[in-house]
């Protein structure tokens, strides 16, 4: 099985962004970050998504990133699959915080049991094709409208550009920089959309 090792996000302020990150979701080497003064504008085309237990460890997240400068794009709310809401921190990444638990069933904790990419893509199917081509098992798949894939430590999952700014309550524009690579033991290289990959 193909790993998703790490995720680097490029920033203008590396010593304050590994501050934020540290206090509000502290995910260790799984988190990187490095200086970039790349230009980008609008939607950079993904978000981070924390899958977690129950609501009261989505309002956790929640307040400690709010806390540390983190501004809400959706608040967290009840909805039909469960439980969440999306913020952005002060670098410009979108954090999805969810649980599909509507109730809480033991003590708040700070546990995350999944982190998932979510990459908006222009083409679902043609960029599902190019990941299988590179070892990266599919598991889940729903025509072109969503597709996830078998990786270990952190999840890759795909939806169109546009349905993924409507999932975190974005417009769909952007340009320049996604600001984002990905370290994984699938290889170097660039997909469809511009994204990343570098060999771990």
């Amino acid at each position: 099985m193909a790993s998703i090792d790490s995720v680097t996000f490029e920033v203008t302020d590396p010593a304050a962004a590994r501050h934020f990150y540290t206090v509000a979701f502290d995910l260790g080497e799984r988190l990187r970050v490095r200086a970039s003064q790349a230009p980008t504008t609008g939607f950079r085309g993904f978000a981070m998504s924390l899958v977690v237990s129950q609501p009261s460890t989505v309002d956790s997240f929640f307040g400690t990133a709010l806390g540390a400068g983190a501004t809400e794009l959706k608040p967290a709310a009840k909805g039909f699959w469960g439980y969440g809401g999306v913020l952005r921190d002060p670098y410009g990444t979108i954090w999805k915080i969810a649980t599909s638990t509507k109730k809480n069933t033991g003590p708040t904790s700070r546990h995350i049991d999944e982190i998932v990419l979510l990459l908006g893509v222009a083409d679902v199917a043609a960029t599902r094709r190019f990941y299988a081509e590179r070892g990266l098992p599919v598991a889940k798949s729903f025509g072109r409208r969503y597709v996830e894939f078998a990786t270990s430590n952190i999840k890759l999952a795909l939806y169109s550009r546009r349905t993924a700014a409507k999932d975190v309550g974005v417009s769909p524009e952007g340009t320049g920089s996604h600001r984002l690579a990905i370290g994984s033991s699938a290889g170097t290289f660039t997909d469809p959309d511009g994204f990343e990959w570098s060999a771990t």
